[in-house]
């Protein structure tokens, strides 16, 4: 699941991340309201959890916003004010959902979960490039029927590149949600990824599924024309 994360909460922001993380998500984390009214505007989340009290602009303004302009995305309040009036006006701005800080982080799995049963377009449950199926809740990549074991990394790295499979990530944007703010992995590590994950799903003598674009980053692309 795609999922962006506003909080500026430092220490909070990266456990969350973590954690998401952790059960295969893709987290883009910010730290203000201009930066989760932008990103929510430019990129195609499935869920969006929005503290309350961000800098510069507030999350229920963002809320507001963005509902305005017709984004579709779950949204998910974190938040200290647990006041009955603040939950209604929280929900009333547009909001899926409301959870009070301090909270169990099964609890959030379990609303962020409620949250994609009850969108109107429903997740999608698999993406299928050419003989590949890579099965988005069971986190497995099947080529035809045959299962290919994958790493959490080589699964995540697969999943951004077969669901935007129509266009080049960037190297940059890959690095951003494979590693984060995990500043010491090496430039590298990414190619070595891409190695890795080629290793698994390539036939000698054919085409690779993915392709490297020269000084821009990676895609998927067909291997039946």
């Amino acid at each position: 699941m795609n999922i962006l994360l506003a909080e500026d909460d430092v220490r909070l922001g990266k456990l969350m991340t973590h954690l998401l993380q952790k059960e295969f998500h893709l987290v883009d984390w910010v730290i203000n309201g201009m930066e989760a009214y932008n990103n929510a505007r430019c990129s195609n989340y499935d869920v969006i959890i929005l503290d309350w009290m961000l800098p510069g602009e507030n999350g229920l303004s963002v809320c507001k916003r963005l509902r305005e302009k017709g984004i579709k995305s779950g949204i998910l309040f974190v938040t200290a004010k647990d006041a009955n009036e603040d939950i209604i006006t929280g929900l009333d701005s547009g909001a899926d959902d409301y959870i009070v800080k301090p909270f169990e982080f099964n609890e959030l799995l379990a609303r962020i979960r409620a949250i994609s049963r009850r969108k109107e377009k429903p997740l999608e449950d698999s993406v299928t490039i050419d003989d590949f199926t890579l099965n988005l809740n069971s986190h497995e990549l099947k080529r035809n029927d045959s299962i290919i074991e994958l790493t959490k990394k080589e699964y995540q790295l697969l999943e951004i590149l077969m669901r935007n499979h129509k266009q080049v990530i960037t190297r940059e944007v890959l690095f951003d949600k494979l590693w984060g703010y995990e500043t010491e992995v090496s430039d590298n590590a990414l190619d070595a990824l891409v190695k890795l994950v080629r290793k698994k799903v390539d036939v000698p003598g054919t085409p690779s599924l993915i392709q490297n674009v020269r000084g821009i980053g990676y895609k998927v692309r067909p291997l039946h024309v």
